[in-house]
């Protein structure tokens, strides 16, 4: 059983809400917006019930109310305004604090609930864009202050894993794939962080093209193969960890030298790793992207030369 962290502490907050800890002091002694407990050495600590409460009264913050004015709401009035806030921002603000909520208490049900309201009248591709991608890069940064535990990235990257999958195998009963291009979608040894790689197999097959998935920590030798059975392959994948920065330049040479033969094979790259690469100074046929975005721009470009 997962074990449902119950005590944040106030950098906890400033990570969650953005909101810095001393702002957050400042709302709690002149407002009485949040009601820390204190440890026995005299440090606050704060409920779930109070992140949420701070993840709301940021919401409002960052629509332009006043905090004096959110302290004098009544709770049926705080909770009144927070339903009425319309704008498309708005809405995708209160998403990402909710999957926030969903993450820190392993609540599966907030998660579907809050992506069933997100996804009205919404495109999957939207959803992610403006929701998910957002979402993902905070996930990064309450990795990084230890915000957030291995367990909570776990839980909340399956759940999104999900939602990629089911929306993937919908397409695949409703696409006819064009055979003039073939994306391969692998992740080198040692590397298990797998979900832009998800997304983007979506986005090609959304484009209409055939993708084979290949997934987490696939040896070079073992792809060599694939040049026997296609032609003009586009091999993606993404470093996150790995290879290591010493070693990605040896690994591209690996590459080149098992599968870039064939003039008509591409690699695209993305993911953390890659910032140590320099575009310029890549061998034939291997391209960095920086975003997600990025890539799926160069694979409009595709179709449009296609047309």
């Amino acid at each position: 059983m997962n074990r449902v962290k119950k005590e944040f502490s106030i950098r906890d907050l400033e990570n969650l809400s953005g909101i810095k800890a001393h702002t957050i002091r400042i709302w709690e002694k002149r407002y009485n917006l949040l009601s820390p407990e204190r440890t026995s050495t005299n440090i606050r600590t704060y409920s779930i019930t109070s992140l949420q409460k701070l993840l709301n009264i940021t919401l409002l913050y960052n629509n332009g109310y006043k905090i004096s004015k959110i302290a004098e709401l009544s709770q049926k009035e705080f909770k009144d305004l927070i339903s009425t806030i319309t704008t498309s921002k708005s809405k995708q603000d209160h998403a990402v604090a909710s999957f926030k909520l969903a993450m820190m208490n392993f609540d599966q049900a907030l998660f579907f609930e809050t992506l069933d309201q997100v996804s009205e009248n919404r495109s999957f591709k939207a959803v992610f864009k403006d929701v998910f991608l957002p979402f993902l890069n905070e996930i990064g940064l309450l990795w990084q202050t230890d915000t957030i535990s291995p367990s909570h990235e776990h839980f909340i990257t399956h759940l999104i894993k999900h939602v990629i999958f089911v929306h993937t195998e919908k397409l695949h009963s409703n696409t006819d794939y064009t055979t003039d291009k073939t994306f391969v979608l692998f992740l080198p040894e040692n590397e298990i962080h797998e979900l832009g790689l998800l997304y983007l197999n979506y986005e090609i097959n959304l484009s209409g093209y055939k993708t084979i998935y290949l997934g987490q920590s696939m040896p070079l030798e073992n792809l060599v193969d694939l040049n026997k059975y296609f032609d003009n392959l586009y091999y993606i994948s993404y470093f996150t960890v790995a290879p290591s920065k010493d070693k990605i330049d040896a690994y591209l040479t690996d590459f080149q030298n098992f599968i870039g033969k064939s003039n008509k094979s591409e690699l695209w790259l993305l993911g953390q790793q890659t910032t140590h690469l320099e575009q310029a100074k890549l061998p034939r046929g291997i391209r960095t992207f920086s975003t997600i975005n990025r890539a799926i721009k160069e694979l409009n470009k595709l179709e449009t030369v296609n047309l």
